[in-house]
């Protein structure tokens, strides 16, 4: 699968974007855009999430991507903030496995202080109203994203945090029609975990607790393992005594301005494998060196993908009986 980019352009203005000194610096052209989704189909790519960077709803040329991965049953993800949910509705009804909207609030005020727009408003009114408006019309899952964040003056006070707001999130999310509900916990710029004192880890707790009694054959309640370790007060660092990212040949991101390994290493230019405005993916992922990091050197924060990776290595090595399964994830 692959993580696209399709522009580096936001029409929101978060000031703890973890993306923010990535964003704002350019695009793919409507016709490069199309013929990378066909050039990944051809491939034999079989899911793709448009994601960002910046939003990927806010390129004109989206749509035509989704209608090129669609119409080809390549299975579609989509990462978005969800200003631009209307202009999309019908293709992304139709074809997307899942639409994650990251809102990390549940109200007006949290929502301004978090994500605003370039004007400083809070368009979480509005947000919500699109996310109500598609849920009914969704053949896959619709999610509401909660990135557990807070703001710290100079002194190191905390001076706003959204931390309170979870189990109201959850809520909204069940109310408006929301499939799940996920929360995550907040990454500093080198993607390490931020810690929290016990007595914020156990407020989070009690939240989470409350709405995974409200979970039922239409809703789930997911909690990142970014949210285990902090809940587990694992160490800031990930150790990992391997040295070759099995994940790295089952995915890979593309951007206007390169293709990485992975997300993480977005912007990266020690991950940086290519160039997809220039070169062909199938160009580009022929001569692409795709372990040319090292993962217990160069990724020492917290991956998702650790523990598949630790799971390829025990499968490659015998240490687990053949297990197939039918329903399986392709968005690993």
């Amino acid at each position: 699968m692959v993580d696209l980019d399709p522009t580096t352009f936001c029409d929101l203005a978060c000031p703890e974007c973890i993306s923010g000194e990535l964003l704002n610096k350019g695009r793919f052209s409507d016709a490069r855009l199309e013929g990378l989704a066909r050039e990944l189909v051809d491939a034999g790519v079989r899911a793709a999430i448009l994601i960002g960077g910046g939003e990927p709803l806010a390129h004109p040329g989206t749509k035509r991507a989704i209608e090129v991965f669609g119409s080809a049953g390549t299975k579609i993800g989509l990462v978005t903030n969800g200003t631009q949910i209307p202009r999309h509705a019908d293709l992304l009804s139709r074809y997307a496995s899942w639409v994650r909207v990251s809102v990390d609030a549940a109200t007006e005020a949290t929502y301004q202080i978090f994500r605003p727009d370039r004007r400083g408003r809070s368009r979480f009114g509005q947000v919500i109203e699109n996310m109500t408006a598609i849920a009914p019309m969704m053949g896959g899952d619709l999610g509401y994203s909660f990135l557990l964040m807070e703001r710290r003056d100079g002194a190191g006070k905390t001076i706003a945090s959204n931390y309170a707001e979870v189990e109201r999130a959850g809520r909204l999310a069940k109310e408006i029609g929301c499939r799940y509900f996920e929360v995550k916990a907040m990454f500093d710029m080198g993607h390490f975990v931020i810690a929290k004192p016990a007595h914020v880890v156990e407020q989070l707790d009690e939240q989470v607790r409350a709405l995974e009694a409200l979970e039922d054959a239409e809703f789930s309640v997911v909690a990142s393992s970014t949210v285990a370790a902090l809940r587990d007060g694992s160490p800031r660092a990930q150790e990992k005594d391997y040295d070759r990212c099995n994940v790295a040949e089952l995915r890979t991101l593309l951007t206007p301005n390169g293709a990485y390994v992975c997300p993480y290493h977005r912007g990266n230019p020690r991950a940086r494998l290519g160039d997809p405005v220039t070169q062909s993916f199938q160009e580009l992922w022929s001569r692409a060196d795709r372990q040319v990091l090292n993962p217990s050197v160069d990724c020492q924060f917290h991956c998702a993908r650790h523990q598949q990776n630790l799971e390829i290595d025990a499968i490659g090595s015998d240490q687990v009986e053949a297990s197939l399964s039918d329903d399986f994830d392709l968005f690993i």
